[in-house]
């Protein structure tokens, strides 16, 4: 499912959830949606919050740190506010919320980042900032959404989006604008692939599902917030997601701490397995 904001304005369950510039309430989304079109509203609903939230503290003269507090606290309580209320026997992993043990019995757990990329969503321009909605069934991403609310545009995991034909060049390894991981950095000499620099692990993996990149390799440290909604959209796309070694991507563990992945158009993913197997080569 990719979702912009003129789609949005049509009704349906997509529908816009802003009016007249009115910020999303927590009433705004029914309950009746199903798990892919709940976390596709929430993801949107939440991103309006956040780009309400950013204006109107950018008119105040606001600093960067207030600015990035303040966006992760609105943006939590709303998503535990609408899951509470929508989906209240689920139990929640949020970056921002204290982790509860009870999440790990339980058979739905929502993995979400109210805010991925909050330094990127504190320095106005800049639009590789991203809201993560996943559901984890089994260790699984089985549903997930991935707002990039400064571009008006939510992708999520049904209908799947489309992945675009591979673009016919040297692979295109995106990295982060102040670090280039390990990972990356083999496969980029290897491959003799090129760079592409970007905030946010959302914005990353999307940019793959969108086709402006090839390979989106990480280490070095991430959790699972940070990963689970990304994976769950690149997944539906028909992207290769795992482990650097290979391994699945599982989540609702009891350490959430998941500091690596893989995640790549399919033509690539042999080969970039093989380099990061056999680093030495």
């Amino acid at each position: 499912m990719t979702i912009s904001s003129d789609a949005l304005s049509e009704p349906g369950p997509e529908r816009s959830l802003m009016t007249a510039g009115r910020v999303p309430t927590v009433t705004d989304i029914s309950p009746d949606l199903n798990d892919h079109e709940l976390a596709a509203a929430l993801a949107t609903a939440t991103g309006s919050v956040l780009t309400k939230v950013r204006q109107e503290m950018i008119d105040r003269g606001t600093d960067h740190w207030t600015l990035k507090d303040v966006g992760d606290l609105s943006a939590h309580e709303f998503i535990m506010d609408v899951l509470g209320r929508t989906r209240p026997d689920d139990k929640i992993l949020s970056e921002e919320g204290a982790d509860r043990s009870d999440r790990l019995d339980a058979p739905r757990v929502w993995i979400v980042d109210p805010v991925d990329g909050t330094r990127e969503f504190a320095e106005p321009p800049r639009v590789d900032w991203a809201v993560h909605i996943a559901l984890v069934q089994n260790g699984e991403p089985v549903v997930g959404a991935v707002a990039l609310p400064a571009e008006e545009l939510t992708l999520a995991t049904s209908p799947a989006p489309v992945l675009p034909p591979a673009h016919g060049g040297a692979p295109r390894v995106i990295v982060s604008r102040t670090r280039r991981p390990p990972a990356a950095q083999m496969l980029a000499r290897r491959l003799d692939a090129q760079y592409i620099e970007m905030g946010s692990a959302g914005a990353k993996a999307m940019a793959v599902v969108r086709g402006t990149a090839d390979i989106y390799a990480h280490s070095g440290g991430q959790y699972e917030w940070d990963s689970c909604a990304p994976v769950a959209v690149a997944q539906a796309a028909g992207l290769h997601c795992s482990r650097l070694d290979g391994s699945p991507m599982l989540y609702n563990n009891p350490d959430p701490y998941l500091p690596d992945l893989l995640i790549c158009r399919p033509e690539w993913a042999e080969q970039c397995l093989e380099i990061l197997a056999n680093p030495d080569r």
